[in-house]
C-alpha cells in the first residue's frame, strides 16, 4: 500500500509539471576537433590552452585575409523538436580573422555560402586573443549582428557545418542549447565533460602548433 501511494505521488508530481508547461533544457558541448568530417584546408591544430589541447582552423598568420575553402561537419542528434542556439569558443585576432560560414540543416536550406556569399550564414566572431565564448550570429551587410536561432520540427539527425571564411579564425568548442538567452552566465556555457558523448576520433593533426606560431610573432 505504501509503495502504491509513493508511485501515485510521483505520477501526480510529474503531471503537475507537465500541466504547468515546465520543460527541461538541453545542452551539449562538442570539441571542434571531434567533427565527423574535416575538409582541408581546415585542419586540427594544437594549443595547450584550448579545451582538450586542440582546435580547428584554416592555418595562417592573423591579418592574412579570407581563405573561403575547407569546413568541419558535425552530425548531431537533437532530442526534441524546438528552437536551438549555438555558441562557439573562439579566438579572433583581428578584423581579417574573425568570421566563419555556418549552416545547420535541415533548419537551413541546402546551400553552400562559400559559393553564394549569402551573409545570412555569415558568423561575425567577437574579437579576442584568448579563448572566449561567442554566440553564432547573422552578420548582415549593414554590420548588424543578430543572434541566430534554428527551428527543428522533429527530433533526430541534423548536420552542422562550420566553413572557413577567413584564415586564422579559430574554433575550440561548439555548444548547443535550447536556452535562447544572450547572457553567457544564464546559458551556463562549458567545455565538454562526461555528460557529452564524443564517439568519433580526430582525423588528422597539424604538425606546427599554434603555440609555435604565437612564439614567432
Amino acid at each position: 500500500m505504501r509503495y502504491n501511494m509513493l508511485v501515485f505521488s510521483m505520477l501526480f508530481a510529474v503531471g503537475l509539471l507537465l500541466a504547468n508547461g515546465i520543460s527541461y533544457s538541453y545542452d551539449r558541448a562538442i570539441e571542434a576537433e571531434m567533427a565527423d568530417t574535416i575538409e582541408a584546408p581546415m585542419v586540427i591544430a594544437e594549443d595547450g590552452e584550448a579545451s582538450g589541447g586542440k582546435f580547428i582552423w584554416m592555418p595562417g598568420e592573423p591579418a592574412t585575409g579570407g581563405g573561403g575553402e575547407g569546413w568541419a561537419e558535425f552530425v548531431i542528434d537533437i532530442p526534441a523538436a524546438g528552437t536551438y542556439a549555438l555558441w562557439g569558443k573562439v579566438i579572433a585576432w583581428d578584423g581579417n580573422s574573425d568570421s566563419f560560414w555556418v549552416t545547420w540543416q535541415p533548419a537551413d536550406p541546402d546551400e553552400n555560402p562559400q559559393d553564394t556569399n549569402n551573409n545570412h550564414f555569415r558568423w561575425a566572431v567577437a574579437g579576442g586573443e584568448a579563448w572566449h565564448w561567442d554566440r553564432i550570429n547573422h552578420w548582415l551587410d549593414n554590420n548588424d549582428r543578430l543572434d541566430r536561432e534554428w527551428d527543428f520540427n522533429k527530433a533526430g539527425e541534423t548536420v552542422l557545418r562550420i566553413g572557413v571564411r577567413e584564415d586564422a579564425a579559430m574554433l575550440d568548442v561548439i555548444f548547443i542549447t535550447d536556452n535562447l538567452s544572450a547572457d553567457e552566465a544564464e546559458v551556463s556555457l562549458r567545455d565538454p565533460g562526461p555528460e557529452d558523448a564524443t564517439p568519433v576520433e580526430p582525423r588528422e593533426k597539424l604538425t606546427t602548433t599554434w603555440g609555435k606560431l604565437k612564439a614567432q610573432r
